[in-house]
């Protein structure tokens, strides 16, 4: 009989048979993993398997590469806090969708699981969408595709950074750059070595910069492409943008 006990990230939950669910994990010591949770339905497992939810997870199985049965026991809900907040909500539902869709079973990513943790964290605080683009530049890196965002691939001003190579995933300055830019991606302020603000717009140039390199690398060679819960959460992003964009300013309602 094989078994292990974990501490884990719900990142998934499918309905199996008539009242069970095939849970997708991300636990700290063991990767992605799934098992069967019998009685997923029920009163006492229901609030367990919501995505997000950090638990301690028990599963066993009769051979390491069957599915296995697992049981659950809910340590925190990570979403209680906001379930109100549309666009963090989307921003969770994006973060389990990538690592479950990305992630091969049985790989260790002890880095990857603290690196969420710490995100789950951060939905607390107002940085947490510029936190959510650096950690999907970290899940990038875990799955071998590295962005430089450092210094000038073209030998330029590192202190001048503002652009990204779509082929090479490294940094461009201004004036290297700006010949090529109608072909480059834009780096935000925040992602640069200098750092500064996160505006709403800056986001938005995180997830477009972030989301190329999910697409064109990362999901290039999936069928379905990069998840669909990663487009809502670009979608909303923007949408929310443009009507902060249009509102009118204190002058003008004056």
């Amino acid at each position: 009989m094989e078994q292990w006990q974990d501490q884990a990230i719900v990142l998934a939950a499918r309905r199996h048979g008539e009242n069970g669910a095939v849970i997708s994990l991300l636990t700290e010591n063991y990767g992605r993993r799934s098992g069967y949770l019998h009685g997923a339905f029920s009163a006492r497992n229901r609030g367990a398997f919501e995505i997000g939810n950090i638990v301690d997870a028990n599963w066993q199985a009769r051979l390491e590469e069957n599915l296995g049965t697992l049981k659950l026991e809910l340590k925190r809900n990570a979403a209680a806090s906001f379930l109100s907040d549309p666009l963090k909500l989307a921003a969770l539902q994006s973060a389990c969708a990538l690592c479950d869709e990305s992630l091969p079973e049985r790989e260790g990513h002890p880095g990857l699981y603290r690196g969420f943790a710490a995100l789950l964290e951060t939905f607390r605080e107002e940085i947490w969408a510029a936190a959510y683009i650096i950690w999907e530049i970290a899940l990038l890196k875990e799955l071998g595709f590295s962005l430089d965002l450092s210094r000038c691939a073209a030998g330029g001003d590192s202190r001048m950074l503002a652009y990204v190579s779509p082929k090479t995933g490294r940094a461009i300055s201004y004036i290297a750059g700006e010949p090529y830019k109608s072909r480059l991606l834009n780096l935000p302020a925040f992602l640069k070595p200098n750092g500064g603000p996160a505006e709403e717009e800056d986001i938005i140039t995180g997830l477009t910069l972030t989301g190329y390199f999910l697409e064109h690398w990362a999901f290039a060679h999936h069928s379905h492409g990069i998840p669909e819960a990663r487009r809502r959460l670009h979608l909303r992003f923007a949408e929310r943008f443009e009507k902060t964009e249009h509102l009118p300013s204190m002058q003008d309602a004056g």
